[in-house]
């Protein structure tokens, strides 16, 4: 449904979901420090997104002993180059292996932010193909929600969260990708412990701006035409209180729908600025709250964009997560290229 088999789909919505009890702190306020308003566009549209990382991720290793294992390889593992070859995709770090010949390669990777090499000796299989015992990725593709859109630069940002790899949970090491058009065909309702899901159609033969960052307060790129959802408003400051969530849960329909906000607290991680709940009849009954694919549904309060929705809670999908405004300007800002 989402395009060629060597990709990775998924919804990329909601974040992975969080199997958290929810629970507020009783007492204490916080104070959010407002930051010049900006006149952004709340898109709130879903696109489609495809995404190549920067070498191959170590996504798991086979048992027994095995070269990747003995050389000290490990899942998470980023491999960037092969006997001194960068290495590209999946495909062509296998011509590498097979190119060494079952003789020891370097193998030059990425571990938590530090590069090391390792030395691998690939050995030869029943079907007489070299490898190492590790199943890697280069890509991955799928479903989420764009959040603004900035008419004076034509940058976007979307998810409000970044995009990982499904088996590792670690943020996907970027090198480029893309968004794409895209229209939700089904929804899968979220239900307390199963997280619900949009499921859509995009096409991969037309591009609608390149990215140019993967950070875990979103994904950020630029338009090649602007969108034509809504009218630009300025940025502000959330507050705990009603707001709105822009969100397209069905085909190419737009729709604000009533939340909350019950908390703010700014400066947290991953994506987790405010606490939200849904009390939107309609949008309960069409998607039973927040699913995955919805990430980077814009909130707005008092007619200004204040943040998006990042994830929902797996024991209760009317309730989850979302992000401030201000935290992915700064992101879109720190990695703009």
């Amino acid at each position: 449904m989402y395009g060629p088999s060597k990709f990775a789909k998924r919804a990329l919505g909601a974040g992975a979901a969080l199997a958290l009890a929810f629970l507020l702190c009783a007492g204490g306020s916080v104070t959010v420090r407002a930051a010049e308003p900006r006149m952004l566009v709340p898109v709130g549209h879903t696109v489609g997104i495809k995404l190549f990382s920067r070498g191959v991720v170590v996504v798991k290793l086979t048992e027994g002993g095995t070269p990747a294992k003995e050389c000290g390889l490990r899942t998470g593992d980023v491999i960037i180059k092969c006997g001194g070859d960068a290495v590209t995709s999946t495909e062509q770090f296998q011509s590498l292996l097979q190119r060494s010949g079952g003789t020891a390669s370097d193998l030059q990777i990425s571990r938590d932010g530090d590069n090391m090499t390792l030395s691998v000796e690939p050995s030869r299989n029943d079907q007489g193909v070299y490898c190492i015992g590790a199943w890697v990725r280069d890509s991955m593709a799928g479903i989420g929600t764009m959040t603004w859109y900035d008419p004076a630069t034509g940058v976007f940002g979307a998810l409000g969260h970044g995009v990982t790899d499904t088996d590792t949970a670690l943020l996907m090491p970027f090198s480029n990708g893309s968004i794409l058009p895209s229209t939700v065909k089904a929804v899968k309702r979220g239900e307390a412990g199963a997280a619900g899901e949009l499921r859509g159609d995009f096409d991969l033969t037309r591009d609608l701006g390149p990215l140019y960052a993967n950070t875990s307060s979103g994904i950020f790129g630029r338009l090649e035409a602007a969108p034509t959802e809504a009218e630009a408003v300025p940025t502000g400051t959330a507050l705990p209180g009603p707001a709105v969530v822009r969100a397209n849960v069905r085909g190419d329909e737009v729709r604000e729908y009533a939340i909350e906000i019950l908390r703010v607290a700014s400066g947290s991680a991953d994506g987790r600025d405010l606490i939200l709940s849904v009390t939107d009849p309609a949008l309960l009954e069409a998607t039973g709250g927040i699913v995955q694919g919805m990430s980077g549904s814009p909130i707005l309060q008092n007619g200004q964009i204040v943040g998006a929705v990042t994830h929902v809670l797996l024991n209760d999908p009317t309730k989850g997560y979302g992000i401030l405004i201000e935290t992915m300007l700064e992101a879109a800002g720190d990695c703009e290229s």
